[in-house]
Order: structure tokens, then sequence, then C-alpha cells
């Protein structure tokens, strides 16, 4: 299965995405839930018309493909900022709450090594999460 990545950002009031594969088709959404189906609608589009103008549609987009959304740090941040406290992506990351909000907030963009360092916070706080059982019998 071919794999299509989906840039995620934030722009003003609400989320935007692209496919760097498919130039042009683009959407908005007030979250990235809403995007991930605004962009399957406006992918279907983009190919409809690609077809009508009797051209062929990119081979990433030719039969079976996968979409893999990729978020840029902003982004991310403000989406997950109401699940994930401050204090808790500072313990995962390492990175004081007051950069991550400027991240967030884009009053500074974070450098690569900023980047695995909130990138790898999440995978671990997730493979902590899934690692969570709950005790089924009453005591």
């Amino acid at each position: 299965m071919k794999k299509n990545i989906v840039e995620i950002f934030f722009a003003g009031k609400n989320f935007s995405a692209h496919l760097p594969q498919l130039p042009g088709c683009v959407t908005t959404g007030k979250t990235p839930d809403e995007i991930k189906a605004n962009i399957i609608e406006a992918i279907e589009f983009h190919l409809e018309g690609i077809k009508d103008d009797g051209e062929k549609h990119p081979v990433s987009f030719r039969g079976k493909y996968e979409l893999i959304y990729k978020f840029d740090a902003q982004s991310l941040l403000k989406y997950y900022k109401n699940v994930i406290t401050g204090s808790a992506l500072e313990k995962y990351s390492g990175i004081n709450q007051k950069q991550l909000n400027h991240y967030a907030n884009l009053h500074r963009k974070p450098r690569v090594e900023q980047l695995k360092k909130i990138q790898l916070a999440f995978h671990n706080l997730g493979k902590e999460l899934m690692a969570v059982e709950l005790q089924t019998e009453i005591v």
C-alpha cells in the first residue's frame, strides 16, 4: 500500500492541511479530526479533476493508499494543550513549559533537537498509556 503524507499546520484560528504529493490539494478545519475527514473529500475531488482533465493520477494515488498525518510543532502543541498539561509535557520532553508555550504560539520556532524531544515525549507518553491495564475485579 502506498503511503501519502498529509502535512497539518495551524493557520490563524484553524488547522490547514495539504499533500506534497498532490499539489493544490488543501483543506482547513477547526480540529485535526475535521482535517482528516475533509482531506479525504479534497483528495477525491482533486483526483476527479485530474481524471476529467484527461491526465493520470499520481503514482502514489493509483490503487490503494494510506494517509500519514504529520503535524508541525505548533499544531501538535495547540491540538493537545487541553489534553496533556504543560507540566506533563515538560516532564516527558525536558523542555520547560514557557518554551513549549512559545512554540505553540509561534513566538519561537523549535530547533530540530527540540522537535525530536517533543516527538519522543508524545511517543513515550503514548507507550506508557498503552501499557495501562485496569483491574476488573471488584475488591
